[in-house]
């Protein structure tokens, strides 16, 4: 299925500007790197798609910028890049520095979850239990900023990691004890380690304006944002957001063909 959006995605670009989109890929199945890939087109994952579509959209040729989670909102404030695109929740702070688009659903990403190793699968349900724990969260996320708030004052010692890859590692080399992920996320990270790694029946309290995702420019950049909040609303149309994610969850093996409702070929069964 993902090689099949991909196709109707395509377009001759050759004659077009650049339209720069940073992202930290990261954030399976949101965006991640496909190493079966090569150039640019092993940054995959819904927010690549979403990006691919408002490019083509818009009249432009894709430039992925990878960087880090932190670097990519510097890179929208310096100008460096037009769009950062990568996982992004609404926040007072960046509502402050950025230019925000409107939502965009992906699929599960609303819920905010601690991930731990299989030895801890379950132990903590309640903020209270953290009371000595080493939780991990990415810097700048909204992940750090809900563990500040809800577990931090219980006693976890919150531990920033600029890259959540070197996160996972931390938690299953028992430098941190568990992590905080948005639950699609949590998903892909047990299902790549399912022998190491669990829920810990922990999910964070999140307010409705913290849930789903949305797109981060450049405080001058007005004209670029109702444009691109028009393509949000033509793929919101279209339908296009729940067989993007299936498709990411499918490519990152976070779900089955079977468990998504797919036949053998790839085709989504309707009866």
């Amino acid at each position: 299925p993902y090689n099949t959006i991909l196709e109707s995605l395509a377009y001759d670009d050759a004659a077009l500007p650049v339209l720069k989109v940073a992202t930290s890929p990261d954030f399976a199945p949101m965006e991640f790197v496909d190493l079966s890939r090569t150039g640019d087109d092993q940054f995959v994952g819904f927010d690549l798609l979403l990006a691919k579509f408002i490019a083509k959209e818009l009249g432009f040729k894709l430039k992925i910028m990878p960087m880090s989670f932190d670097a990519c909102q510097a890179a929208v404030q310096t100008g460096a890049v037009d769009l950062a695109i990568s996982g992004f929740s609404w926040t007072e702070e960046r509502a402050q520095h950025f230019l925000i688009s409107d939502y965009y659903e992906a699929g599960n990403e609303n819920e905010q979850v601690v991930i731990t190793t299989k030895a801890n699968a379950g132990k903590w349900t309640k903020a209270e239990d953290f009371k000595g724990v080493k939780v991990g969260a990415q810097g700048a996320s909204l992940q750090e900023k809900l563990c500040n708030e809800q577990l931090k004052d219980c006693g976890a010692e919150i531990i920033l990691f600029e890259n959540l890859n070197d996160a996972v590692m931390a938690l299953m080399t028992g430098k941190i004890d568990a992590l905080a992920c948005a639950q699609g996320n949590g998903e892909a990270f047990i299902s790549a380690n399912k022998k190491d790694l669990a829920q810990s029946g922990y999910m964070f309290e999140v307010a409705d304006e913290y849930k789903a995702n949305v797109i981060l420019l450049n405080l001058e950049d007005d004209v670029l944002l109702a444009k691109v909040n028009a393509c949000l609303a033509k793929a919101e149309a279209a339908g296009y957001y729940i067989p993007w994610y299936e498709a990411c969850q499918l490519l990152n093996n976070i779900k089955t063909l079977d468990e998504l409702g797919y036949d053998d070929d790839g085709n989504k069964i309707t009866e």
